[in-house]
């Protein structure tokens, strides 16, 4: 599955092409490149059907290249173009405060091509004096090089999931595996992903494992035994194979899913009682065994409720499993819409009408359509105008609608001193307002709680979206006061979102269960640009689960009818 390698490589291609002048051109690229991103089919067999410039923002020309790609691997035309900057722009760019331009300058100034070398100049004060930086820009990229080192060969958890689910369904497919499941961070639903592990039971497990390292999408053969296979796909990422005993497939589930302190936690229980436990299974005296084949037995002997993946932490879930007191976890089909989507009205490549077909086929019930209202002129919003002229046809839209709903809403730019770009006379004509921060994400910790807690107070904004404003590896959150924004938001009304974007998931995890304890209520929006990424929100109840939310605390599960009067006090 090379999607994750074309789509690198297409954004490269679009970076290249600005830093030359290039009008235009970068821009298709890049929706190219989304397309590409966000599929769940491997591109390679849509190159072989021939159906490339079905995708959105996929003409001839480019669709040439991605067949370039899928078939070999590389891309003539960005070889060309890597040669006149030779530079990992894809690594220098992950780096706060590092774009495009300013990695041509530090080449230019410094002969900066690598993140080493950004590090070695950032690290030597050369930064400061390169000529437009200056030493604010210099520590910001020194602490953007740790955090870009942070996430170094790990892959974001909306690549790694289908990737995963394509190699097992392939290996399946082959007829030599009884059972194949991935594990690790993976099925933890982490954000990022290292290396993905496998674990399967086979009958010929010699087999299995040669089947595995002869799947097409393998570049490299890193070790080969019929217990433990180890590749590197194409893209870069490893894949690590187990192959167990059936009779031991529970207890190698729960062990290599992990996490290592839960595990520990588990075991230290286990130990209490003169028992031992491993990934082959629990024993008790004189090494018989008490449970293997399940999970569920090895919590049940060890007197637990099955604790859910998201959960294993060892943050409060064993003392929850053992007093019956784990959360029944919000799941994807209790979630009936997605209220964060945009549309060709603003910068969206859908019309509303085909977004609803979309949203229709997943099993929605009504969405809500949230287009950017104009804040920069590269955005494309809406004006007042357009927005009226939205709001009427989405109404018109409703009026033939059977058994679904389009909500009417706008997602609003929160200014650096927290006041909001819409006016506040379309408010009473939305359904829904969402207020988010796009632009000055480095203020001091109380200007920015400040700003946050202006736009959530301000009457009729319904979600603060995004709330943080990072992107996975590229930019950190905003620094603010997140217990007084939590309480201010409950106190309000105002939902915060799970942002399902594979870039964001944002609110993360950890803040969305300090939200929840605060009182918060949460929404969950695919941030969707593009009919497939709806799909993006199985990520957004992933980390809404790891942050122990519960269907009641999410919004999206409510019947449209409840959905508005939820929102404010």
């Amino acid at each position: 599955m090379k999607n994750r390698q074309v789509a690198r490589i297409l954004y490269e291609i679009a970076d290249l092409l600005d830093l030359e002048g290039v009008a235009f051109k970068p821009r298709a690229y890049r929706r190219a490149a989304q397309a590409v991103e966000s599929l769940v089919e491997p591109i390679e067999e849509i190159a072989a059907a021939g159906r490339l410039e079905e995708l959105p923002g996929v003409g001839e020309a480019i669709a040439k290249k991605i067949a370039e790609i899928a078939e070999t691997g590389h891309l003539a035309y960005h070889d060309e173009l890597k040669a006149k900057l030779p530079i990992d722009l894809v690594r220098l760019t992950q780096v706060e405060g590092v774009g495009p331009k300013t990695a041509k300058l530090l080449y230019d100034a410094l002969g900066v091509r690598t993140l080493d070398d950004l590090e070695r100049a950032a690290r030597d004060g050369k930064v400061r004096e390169v000529k437009g930086l200056g030493a604010k820009t210099e520590e910001r990229i020194r602490r953007g090089v740790a955090e870009a080192r942070g996430v170094e060969h790990r892959e974001r958890l909306g690549l790694a999931l289908p990737l995963a689910r394509e190699l097992c369904a392939r290996l399946m497919a082959t007829g030599h595996f009884a059972r194949l499941e991935p594990v690790g961070s993976l099925r933890r639903g982490r954000e990022t992903v290292g290396d993905l592990d496998l674990l399967a039971v086979s009958g010929e497990p010699g087999v299995a494992s040669a089947a595995f390292v002869a799947l097409p999408d393998v570049a490299e053969v890193l070790a080969h035994g019929a217990k433990k296979s180890s590749v590197r796909i194409h893209g870069g990422v490893q894949v690590d194979l187990r192959l167990v005993p059936e009779e031991s497939f529970g207890a190698a589930f729960q062990y290599f899913t992990g996490s290592k302190d839960h595990n520990v936690a588990l075991r230290e229980r286990a130990v209490a009682r003169g028992w031992k436990l491993n990934e082959y299974g629990l024993f008790g005296a004189e090494g018989k065994v008490l449970a293997g084949r399940s999970e569920e037995g090895i919590y049940r002997a060890l007197d637990l409720d099955w604790v859910p993946p998201e959960l294993r932490e060892n943050s409060g879930e064993i003392r929850a499993a053992e007093r019956h007191e784990l959360p029944a976890l919000v799941a994807l089909p209790d979630v009936r819409s997605d209220l964060h989507v945009h549309t060709t009205f603003s910068d969206g490549t859908a019309s509303i009408e085909e977004m609803v077909a979309a949203a229709r086929a997943r099993g929605l019930s009504y969405l809500a359509v949230t287009d950017h209202f104009r804040f920069a002129e590269v955005i494309g919003g809406l004006t007042a105008e357009s927005l009226r002229l939205e709001i009427e046809e989405i109404a018109r839209l409703n009026e033939r609608l059977e058994g679904f709903r389009v909500l009417a809403g706008v997602e609003a730019n929160v200014a650096k001193d927290g006041s909001l770009d819409v006016p506040k006379g379309l408010f009473r004509e939305l359904d829904l307002v969402v207020a988010a921060v796009h632009s000055h994400f480095r203020l001091g910790r109380k200007e920015a709680t400040d700003r946050l807690l202006r736009a959530i107070e301000t009457d009729g904004v319904g979600v603060l979206a995004h709330p943080t404003g990072r992107k996975i590896g590229e930019r950190p959150p905003i620094e603010a006061d997140w217990d007084e924004v939590f309480q201010r938001a409950a106190a309000a009304g105002v939902a915060l979102e799970v942002n399902a974007n594979p870039e964001r998931l944002d609110l993360p995890a950890s803040l969305v269960r300090e939200a929840i304890a605060a009182g918060v209520r949460l929404t969950i929006g695919t941030d969707a640009h593009a009919p497939e990424h709806f799909d993006f929100l199985e990520l957004g109840v992933l980390t809404a689960r790891r942050g122990w939310a519960e269907a009641g605390r999410v919004l999206n599960t409510l019947p449209v009818e409840e959905f508005p009067t939820a929102l404010r006090p």
